[in-house]
């Protein structure tokens, strides 16, 4: 029996050494597409046929519906963060079971304290591959839940493993109005564990899209039901107290930039941040391959900033913009929100640099709003301890700012070999090619009849200008004496037919064949003529 197989060509980033070829058949596609179902997106997965597959038509129509298949996957921003995607295309990397490393590493984590009590595992709330959940409580308060979350170090970890361990473990010691509280944290030098209370009502990201919390996350925000944007109120409070809460990380020093509607917790009319511990481990962001595409996003500042312009839009339309730069936004509940929008998203903002955050609190939409909140912000930072993160966080800069550099690179590379190769361009060059052939063309004649010319008129060399007989050359005046003038030449024989007298001039238009007869005649030598005998009746005979 036969199967068809296609050679899949992947590449990560914008270095084609970075790249891989993997195989696959249909039904591996069609696998991946069950796995995708639960997003309740329609996807174009190319049907099935049993009979006639083998054609070659057949064949180069079903290798183009599968190219498009996984275009659309490929640029679609969750799914192609999903697990089931990344195994298709980097079976290598994402080989591994996440799931068992989490349990061997929480079991580990009981040993040591015991009061805890798993549940049961949160299957895939999360986008993250390398971080699972686990529902907990604690065995003296069995009605009270938490969720332990589990994650391995990102590329982004240059914390020393010591400097680590303490900067997550006081994580718990933080209190804020808007910062969510850490009942436990701990790390080691291959991973970070965190349990903090379970909230029923959930994230911001669920109040949007009005999904349940423990749902998986592509079921939960891939395709909601009814996209209806937050109440302008709501969309000012818990605007302003996110802005807050980022002023305030950005004052102690403290990097942050993973900001996203998933990552802010709802408790009440309050909204909270989660996952500080993230750019502690070096995790990628939710929005990195967005900001990674503008150079002037380049410190964490900046990528909280425009993090909140994502934030600030999904909760005014109740969706995420479908392309970023962001052209034109659709009506609002306020102008001030689209003021906002265009300060952060717009091309020419992206050119320019984000806002401050204390720049955006000044703005109409946030600077009415009355906070009523008055707990008093703690977060000890050591002064050893905040001088590793400030070297942390230059070393996550300057990564971001290397990959951007990469990326601006390739893509004026790609333009350029894309204007090359266009029709138009292709169409100009023929014209200038034709220009170009026709100009060497005729300067090629023009050299040939002045090479000539100049052979005639110059006074040296082995010929001589062409004269008539009864014309001698006049002597030349040149010098200080006088040269004498050559003897004229010898009379042409009658057979020969008359020449012109005039010496020829370099004219453009001198054609080959007429140079090639002056030559001739110019080099012409009596000596090679056959003698011949005349016979002369003219005289008068006599009988």
């Amino acid at each position: 029996m036969f199967f068809k197989e296609y050679i899949i060509r992947v590449q990560r980033g914008v270095s084609t050494e970075n790249s891989w070829q993997i195989v696959r058949r249909y039904s591996d596609f069609d696998l991946l597409n069950n796995s995708l179902q639960i997003s309740s997106l329609s996807l174009p997965l190319p049907p099935k046929k049993l009979i006639g597959n083998m054609e070659r038509e057949f064949i180069a129509e079903r290798q183009k519906g599968l190219q498009a298949y996984l275009d659309v996957i490929t640029t679609h921003h969750i799914l192609s963060n999903c697990e089931p995607v990344k195994k298709f295309l980097d079976p290598n990397s994402y080989s591994v079971n996440y799931t068992e490393i989490a349990l061997q590493h929480v079991s580990m984590f009981f040993r040591s304290e015991p009061k805890w009590e798993v549940v049961e595992p949160l299957k895939d709330i999360g986008w993250r591959i390398r971080k699972k959940y686990f529902l907990m409580k604690i065995k003296n308060q069995p009605k009270e839940r938490l969720v332990l979350s589990w994650a391995d170090l990102g590329p982004d970890k240059y914390l020393s493993d010591r400097d680590l361990q303490y900067a997550v473990k006081l994580l718990s010691s933080c209190s804020h109005p808007y910062i969510y509280k850490i009942t436990f944290a701990t790390a080691n030098e291959s991973s970070a564990l965190v349990i903090r209370p379970f909230s029923e009502k959930g994230t911001l990201k669920d109040l949007i899209y009005k999904a349940k919390p423990k749902d998986p996350f592509l079921k939960k925000y891939c395709n909601p039901k009814k996209i209806q944007g937050l109440e302008l109120q709501q969309i000012k409070t818990y605007g302003r107290q996110i802005l807050e809460v980022l002023k305030f990380l950005h004052e102690k020093g403290f990097p942050y930039g993973h900001l996203h509607s998933a990552n802010v917790m709802l408790d009440g009319d309050t909204c909270k941040l989660l996952d500080l511990e993230n750019s502690l481990l070096g995790l990628p962001s939710f929005y990195r391959s967005y900001f990674s595409q503008f150079r002037k996003i380049n410190t964490l500042e900046g990528v909280d900033v425009h993090c909140f312009g994502h934030l600030l839009y999904e909760m005014t339309y109740g969706r995420p913009p479908d392309t970023i730069p962001v052209e034109s936004f659709p009506p609002a509940p306020s102008v001030f929100i689209v003021s906002v929008l265009e300060s952060i998203l717009t091309c020419e903002a992206l050119k320019n640099g984000m806002p401050t955050v204390s720049r955006l609190l000044q703005m109409p939409l946030f600077s009415d709003v009355l906070l009523t909140n008055f707990e008093k912000p703690q977060f000890k930072i050591p002064t050893k301890l905040k001088e590793a993160l400030k070297i942390s966080k230059e070393c996550i800069e300057k990564r971001l700012t290397e990959e951007q550099k990469l990326i601006h690179q390739h893509r004026r590379l790609t333009r350029a070999q894309s204007h090359h190769g266009s029709e138009e361009e292709k169409k100009k060059r023929k014209i200038l090619a034709r220009k170009k052939s026709k100009r060497s063309a005729n300067e090629s004649g023009e050299e040939h009849s002045a090479k000539y010319s100049n052979s005639n008129n110059s006074g040296s060399g082995a010929s001589s200008p062409l004269t008539s007989p009864s014309s001698p050359t006049p002597p030349s005046t040149a010098g200080a004496s006088s040269i004498p003038p050559a003897p004229p030449p010898p009379p042409l024989p009658p057979a020969a037919p008359p020449l012109s007298t005039e010496v020829p001039t370099a004219r453009p238009d001198v054609s080959a064949s007429r140079g090639a007869l002056l030559s001739s005649i110019q080099n012409f030598q009596k000596g090679t003529l056959k003698k011949t005998q005349t016979c002369d009746y003219s005289a008068p005979r006599i009988s």
